[in-house]
């Protein structure tokens, strides 16, 4: 494998971060490789907010499911989906735009999110460890005082960046489920109980499947953050869809 692919399957989610500050030049690249990012029609549809203040870290740790070493990361940004800046646009130009619908959401949500990995990957050529935070999306009202979020400005999510501790370097990534697992061929179809139970064979430990899969479910999509992000989604929602 080349460097690229190299780094791609070597990085890993990393939440225990040494002291090294991460410089202003290694800052700025990892930005610019966010910039570099494709983009729907070039509209770069997100906005990243650079959270310098320590004492907006530790509350983002608190609202973010209490996550105590987001606030220990040397570096927060925070990708939004921006549906309102070419609104402003478009008005400087004494143009009439129609209000953004749940379309431009997703658009703009896949805009920041692809930018966003292009900073997790810039980020790993450093050797600098990165973990995203999906649960910034949590708390909306909260969130968007926090933040200073206007309508049609959405937090799709946060990543956080610190040099990882010889114990992060360490561990031992997650195994990834096979091609054949998650690639269908020209459409969609759905796996039969024999191929599922397959697909989770040797990953369950001790447990049997059913063991595993309800206490996963219990945690993941039955939990208190489950109920909560789905609560805020609707909040976000509302700007585009009332």
């Amino acid at each position: 494998m080349n460097e690229i692919l190299q780094a791609l399957h070597a990085r890993k989610s990393v939440r225990v971060y040494t002291e090294e500050e991460i410089s202003a030049r290694e800052k700025e690249s990892i930005l610019n490789a966010a910039l570099q990012a494709p983009s729907a029609g070039c509209q770069l549809l997100y906005t990243i907010l650079d959270i310098t203040e320590q004492e907006k870290k530790e509350k983002l740790a608190q609202l973010c499911d209490h996550q105590p070493f987001i606030a220990k990361a040397k570096l927060v940004l925070v990708f939004c989906a921006d549906c309102r800046k070419w609104l402003s646009f478009y008005r400087e130009a004494g143009l009439k735009p129609r209000d953004p619908g749940a379309g431009d959401l997703l658009l703009a949500v896949e805009d920041a999110l692809i930018a966003a990995q292009n900073s997790v990957v810039s980020a790993e050529s450093l050797g600098i460890g990165s973990c995203y935070i999906g649960d910034v999306m949590e708390n909306a009202e909260e969130m968007k005082e926090l933040l200073q979020l206007p309508k049609y400005v959405y937090p799709a999510c946060m990543v956080v960046f610190g040099y990882p501790t010889a114990q992060q370097k360490e561990r031992k990534k997650p195994e990834r489920f096979r091609l054949s697992d998650l690639v269908c061929e020209n459409s969609y179809r759905d796996k039969t109980g024999e191929e599922i139970r397959e697909m989770f064979s040797g990953r369950t430990g001790l447990q049997s499947y059913e063991e595993w899969m309800e206490a996963f479910w219990k945690r993941k999509y039955e939990s208190d953050f489950s109920g909560e992000m789905n609560q805020s989604m609707e909040v976000y929602l509302r700007d585009f869809i009332e």
